[in-house]
This record gives structure tokens, sequence and C-alpha cells, in this order.
């Protein structure tokens, strides 16, 4: 099995099922094809048929998209538990993890990941604020729920999609809630989480509109 990913300081939608894999004990090769520059690589559109990474390989499959990734996974491994047992609360992760991928456009935008950008403010616009607004009330909520540390209780593929956000809401100090306070000291206490920061923090390749 193998994961097709980009620059481990800026592809968020890499980080997404590296960090579900890595964290759950789900061996897989890696293949990093940097984006070194504004036009992208065109190494990506020749690996990957939707011309974009995350891409998982896993013999004749190729499965695109990092919440498809994802589910496939769950399915794969059910033993890796990255969806809950209990169906009312599967249903609800599965809900905020299509919200996180459908949602937030403003703080993608105005606030690329970047996992060697030093914490510093900036100013950022209302949708911004409304954005953050609605994750730490989705925050708040689950942790409330499942008592935490992670937002289904256990570390799972709702974790992994609001992974990014959580770099987002740090670096940029755009939240002073508790709960996103405790929910981004567990994720950043996990090892993978340590790998892939000090990993793109070694990276040589910078790309000059990710560095906000």
């Amino acid at each position: 099995m193998k994961l097709v990913i980009g620059n481990k300081r800026y592809s968020s939608w890499s980080f997404r099922p590296w960090l579900a894999m890595r964290a759950s004990g789900i061996s897989f090769d890696e293949e990093l094809i940097p984006f070194d520059d504004e036009a992208g690589n065109p190494a990506i559109k020749a690996a990957t048929p939707a011309g974009r990474v995350p891409v998982l390989v896993d013999g004749g499959l190729v499965v695109w998209d990092s919440l498809a990734i994802l589910e496939y996974l769950a399915e794969r491994f059910p033993e890796a538990g990255l969806w809950p047992d209990d169906a009312a609360r599967r249903a609800t992760a599965r809900a905020m993890s299509a919200e996180m991928h459908s949602s937030f456009d403003a703080l993608r935008n105005e606030c690329p990941m970047n996992m060697a950008r030093p914490v510093r403010p900036i100013a950022v616009s209302e949708a911004v604020h409304a954005d953050v607004a609605r994750i730490e009330t989705l925050w708040d909520e689950a942790l409330s729920a499942s008592g935490g540390p992670f937002l289904m209780g256990k570390f799972g593929n709702v974790d992994a999609m609001f992974a990014p956000v959580v770099n987002r809401l740090e670096i940029y100090a755009l939240s002073t809630h508790d709960a996103v306070g405790r929910y981004t000291a567990a994720m950043k206490a996990l090892p993978a989480w340590a790998e892939w920061e000090a990993a793109g923090r070694a990276e040589p390749w910078i790309v000059e509109h990710e560095e906000v």
C-alpha cells in the first residue's frame, strides 16, 4: 500500500490520511512529490488521476481525495477504529468530517497550513472569524460529549480531517477558546504529528504564496 503526498510543510490534504494511517499503525509506503513552484509540479499530474495529492494505491486500486481515502481505510482496517462503533457518534463524526471537507473556505484561503511558520497573528476577514467560531462550537460540543481527548474520545478519521485546522488556529493565533487549547495539545502530542511536523520543517522547498 502506498500513499502519494505533497509537501509536508504545506499539504493539508496529504496530512489527513497520512496522520490517520501513521497514528493508527497502518503500514504503508510513502511517495512525496513536492509542489515547489506556483505552477505546481507536472510529476503530480502524471502520477495521480485527478492531478493532485493525496492518492492511495492499494494493489490495483487507486483512491484519490482525502475523505474517500479515510473511508476506504476504515473499511479496509476495521480494527483501527477510525470511525466510532456507536452509530449515532459515527454519524456525528461523518457529518463533522463532511463539513470540514466542504466548508471553511475563508480559513483555507487566507490561512494556509504551514508546519514551519512561527506563531504570529495576521489580519483576517470576518468570514475567517465566522469559520473559527463554527469550528470552536463543533470542537467544544464534540469534546464535551465524548470526554476527549479527541473529538470522539479516541483518535479517528474526524481528527485527521481537522488536523490541518489545528495548525492554522495555532500559527495564526486565531482562537483562545479552552476547547481549542485542549484539543490542540492532544493532537500535537501524537508521535505521528511530531514526525510529520519535523519532516515539514526540514524540507528545502519554499512556496512563496503559501508563506502568509
